[in-house]
């Protein structure tokens, strides 16, 4: 069987890291928007993205804009192939599951 990523599989980090690979590489997307997104806390938000960043898939950068704190959140490259090969083992799963033409039950 494909082995599936460990730390992606959790399901809201796969929605996280599917948010995240829609980006353009370069692009990054506000906590808040996130949060709001995938309809999470920001508790939530934030223990599950600490988790990917300690994998190395995601950057968090923290500005000020007008004195008031901003989160940013980018795809790394690791975690970008993290994802592609947590889809792709995904997707064999789901090809190795498939009756054979004419070998239906």
């Amino acid at each position: 069987m494909a082995a599936l990523n460990e730390v992606i599989h959790q399901p809201v980090r796969l929605q996280i890291m599917a948010s995240l690979a829609a980006l353009e590489p370069g692009m990054e997307v506000g906590f808040t928007y996130l949060a709001q997104l995938l309809n999470l806390t920001d508790g939530n938000l934030g223990a599950h993205l600490r988790k990917l960043e300690e994998a190395g898939y995601v950057t968090i950068t923290k500005v000020f804009v007008d004195r008031k704190p901003h989160t940013y959140i980018a795809p790394t490259e690791a975690g970008r192939k993290a994802f592609a090969d947590h889809v792709a083992a995904l997707e064999t799963i789901l090809q190795q599951g498939k009756p054979e033409k004419g070998k239906g039950s």
